[in-house]
């Protein structure tokens, strides 16, 4: 395999990516949006934040469910993967990725996937802020136990915790279960959020009013879709967002990509 060293390289493999998305979305009528530091990249520098190197979607429930249900890429290179799927997959939301790429993440050794594209559903969540407390506290527990059955590093500072949740009687695919059983509400209220492990906290819910209809956006040169409520959602999510943060918070992932 041939490491992946430059990120131009990266970026160009997660643009095709997200093209291979985008076209398969238009054309099957489900509504994306480019989110989080995507987004964020996409108004301030009309594309990547300079120190960014990955893509995150986000989609309503309704659409994610029928994009993880239906989406095929016509070469084959491309697929989705998520938790009802992949045993012992690390994350609670899916990935489309490319299969002729490796990536090796520190957090997750022993499970390798493909250089790939971040794609999140979005809930509605209780109006009434003591539900969603105990929501969140439920959903916070739950992935604890989650990550520490599957993960061969301690992911809690505690070395006890992470034995007691290693050993805790409970399968991953019940506790899976019951994470979409908590998170996945059909009915409207003026309120949404990323649900899953890698969301917000509870002050991350933003309204509802912000999905309700998408827009384009232009990201490295090409249109795709996001939020049509995307201001909003930024200086919830940022605050003063087209402010640069200080030297030392503008961080990467890590991990290392190769050419399979």
């Amino acid at each position: 395999m041939r490491r992946i060293t430059d990120i131009t390289e990266l970026r160009s493999i997660q643009i095709s990516i997200l093209d291979e998305i985008h076209e398969f979305c238009q054309r099957e009528g489900i509504i994306y949006f480019l989110s989080s530091g995507t987004l964020l990249g996409a108004v301030r520098h009309q594309g990547y934040i300079p120190w960014d190197d990955d893509i995150d979607l986000y989609m309503p429930r309704e659409s994610y469910e029928q994009f993880l249900a239906k989406f095929s890429s016509e070469s084959g290179r491309y697929y989705v993967i998520n938790p009802r799927t992949e045993a012992n997959y690390y994350y609670t939301f899916a990935k489309v990725v490319d299969t002729k790429t490796r990536v090796v993440e520190q957090e997750t050794p022993g499970f390798e996937i493909g250089v790939y594209v971040d794609v999140f559903p979005v809930d509605y969540v209780s109006e009434d802020l003591s539900v969603r407390q105990k929501v969140f506290k439920r959903k916070r527990f739950l992935n604890k136990i989650r990550r520490c059955k599957i993960s061969h590093n301690n992911p809690l500072y505690s070395r006890w915790a992470y034995i007691v949740y290693k050993h805790w009687p409970r399968s991953v695919k019940s506790i899976n279960n019951e994470l979409d059983r908590l998170i996945a509400h059909n009915k409207p209220s003026s309120l949404v959020c990323n649900m899953t492990e890698a969301g917000p906290g509870i002050e991350g819910c933003f309204s509802s009013s912000c999905i309700s209809s998408d827009v384009d956006i232009l990201f490295e040169g090409k249109n795709y879709k996001t939020m049509v409520g995307y201001k909003e959602y930024l200086e919830k999510t940022y605050g003063d967002y087209m402010t640069l943060p200080p030297v030392e918070k503008r961080v990467h992932h890590d991990f290392e990509a190769y050419w399979f």
